[in-house]
C-alpha cells in the first residue's frame, strides 16, 4: 500500500491505495480515504499531514504482513440484494470439523468407500449427518437441507444420504472400533469401569418390520420398537452400542456386545456396572471370568430369607471412615443425615461367589417417606372423591395403596 495525493480546484485529498490484479491486468484500488489537507491539518495539531500519512501507511503494511490489520466494511443502504441468492451461511460446524478430523473419521470413510462401488462422497455425508445431529437434531431430510447452508458446499443428493445409511449400518462395528482406537490418540479413555444399559425407540408404524418389533416400550407406546444397548466408559463417554429387535430380552444383549469389546477393542480388564434388570446369573458369571468383574444393584425383596433378615437387621452397620458398628434405630438423624451407612458380607450361590453390600441413608429414607406419604394422601383423596377411577397400578403408582 502507498500514499496517493489527489489535487483538485477545491481541495487536496489523501488516499491509501493498493495495486491489484484483476482478469490478468494490473489496476489500483482505494483502500481508505484519509481526508483532505485542511481536515488533516486541523486533526493533527500542526503535524505534517504527508509525514503522518506515510507513517500510518507503513503501520498498515506491517499489520497486513502480520495478518492482523483491521478491515472496515462499508455498506450501502440503497443497494438492493439480488433475488434467490444465498448470502447466509452456517459456520458453527467448523469447530466440530476439527474433532471429526482428529478422530480420523474422514480416513474411516475412505477405507469403507474402497470396499463398495458407489459414486457419492461418503465422507461428506457422514460428516454432515454428525454435524447436523449435534447442531440441529432433526430428520435426514431436514439435515440434508441444513447442510446446504454450510460454508463448504457438497454435491451429494438426498438419495445418496439414504443409500449411505445402509453402508454405515453394515460397517457399524468397524466404525466403532476405529473410533475408539483413534480416540486414544487424542484423549485417555477411562475403560477400567464400563456402564451398560438399554433403551428403546418407537416407530410410527403399526406393523412389525425387521428389527422393529412389538415389545415393552420405555415410553409405554403401543408401537413397534428397536432396542439399543450402550456401553459407556468411566467418564460417561460412549464406547460401543448394538441394536436388537424390540422383543429381545435386555439381559441377553450384554454378552454379545461385551464380547465385541473384548475382541475389537482389545480390552480385557474392566468392571461392568448395570442395573438389576441386566444382572442375570449368566451375565454375572460371564463377568466373573478373567480380569473382569461386575457391580450391579440388587433388590432386597428378592434376596433369600436369611439374607433379607441380615440386610434389614438394625445392628451391624458401619461408616466408611470408622471401625465402630452402629444400630440405625439409635442414630441421631440431625448428626448423621448426610452419612451413608453400610454392611457387607460374602455369599456363594450356585458356585458363584459375590460380595453383598447393603447401604442405608437417613436422607434417602426421609425422601422415600415423603414420596410414600404423598402417594397415600393422593390415594385417600381418590377414594373420597371418585373411587370408580381405581384400576390396576404399577409399582410407583399411588393407586397401589388403595
Amino acid at each position: 500500500m502507498r500514499l496517493s495525493i489527489s489535487k483538485s480546484k477545491n481541495a487536496t485529498s489523501f488516499y491509501v491505495i493498493q495495486s491489484v490484479f484483476e482478469n490478468g491486468r494490473r489496476s489500483t484500488k482505494v483502500v481508505e480515504k484519509l481526508g483532505t489537507l485542511a481536515e488533516l491539518q486541523q486533526k493533527l495539531n500542526g503535524r505534517d499531514p504527508i509525514e503522518w500519512a506515510k507513517s500510518y501507511i507503513e503501520e498498515l503494511n506491517q499489520k497486513e504482513k502480520e495478518q492482523s490489520r483491521e478491515v472496515i466494511l462499508k455498506y450501502s443502504p440503497s443497494k438492493v440484494i439480488s433475488k434467490d441468492q444465498q448470502r447466509f451461511f452456517n459456520g458453527g460446524y467448523l469447530f466440530l470439523q476439527q474433532i471429526y478430523h482428529d478422530l480420523n473419521l474422514h480416513k474411516v470413510s475412505a477405507d469403507i468407500s474402497k470396499k463398495y462401488k458407489f459414486s457419492f462422497d461418503l465422507n461428506a455425508i457422514l460428516s454432515r449427518l454428525l454435524y447436523g445431529r449435534i447442531l440441529f437434531p432433526s430428520s435426514k431430510l431436514a439435515t440434508y437441507k441444513h447442510s446446504s447452508k454450510f460454508i463448504e458446499q457438497t454435491d451429494f443428493e438426498l438419495q445418496h444420504v439414504y443409500r449411505a445409511l445402509e453402508v454405515i449400518s453394515k460397517e457399524m462395528d468397524f466404525i466403532q472400533s476405529s473410533l475408539y482406537t483413534n480416540s486414544l490418540k487424542i484423549s485417555k479413555r477411562n475403560t477400567g469401569i464400563l456402564y451398560y444399559d438399554c433403551t428403546n425407540y418407537f416407530f410410527e408404524i403399526e406393523q412389525e418390520d425387521g428389527l422393529k418389533q412389538y415389545g415393552a416400550s420405555k415410553e409405554h407406546r403401543p408401537n413397534p420398537i428397536i432396542q439399543m444397548g450402550l456401553f459407556m466408559d468411566g467418564d460417561g463417554i460412549p464406547l460401543a452400542f448394538n441394536l436388537n429387535s424390540g422383543n429381545t430380552n435386555e439381559q441377553i444383549t450384554l454378552k454379545p456386545l461385551e464380547q465385541k469389546i473384548l475382541s475389537d477393542f482389545k480390552l480385557s480388564k474392566f468392571v461392568v456396572c448395570t442395573d438389576a434388570g441386566l444382572a442375570s446369573e449368566k451375565n454375572r458369571r460371564f463377568n466373573n471370568e478373567g480380569e473382569r468383574a461386575f457391580i450391579t444393584t440388587q433388590s432386597i425383596k428378592k434376596l433369600k430369607k436369611h439374607l433379607k433378615g441380615w440386610s434389614l437387621e438394625s445392628k451391624g452397620w458401619h461408616l466408611a471412615d470408622h471401625d465402630k458398628t452402629y444400630d440405625i434405630t439409635e442414630l441421631d438423624e440431625e448428626t448423621y443425615k448426610d452419612k451413608c451407612f453400610f454392611k457387607e458380607r460374602w455369599i456363594k450361590e450356585n458356585g458363584l461367589e459375590q460380595k453383598l453390600i447393603v447401604t442405608y441413608s437417613i436422607k434417602y429414607k426421609n425422601y422415600q417417606r415423603q414420596i410414600r406419604h404423598s402417594q397415600i394422601e393422593r390415594a385417600q383423596k381418590l377414594l373420597d372423591s371418585n373411587p370408580t377411577k381405581l384400576s390396576k397400578s404399577h409399582q410407583n403408582d399411588y393407586k397401589r395403596f388403595n
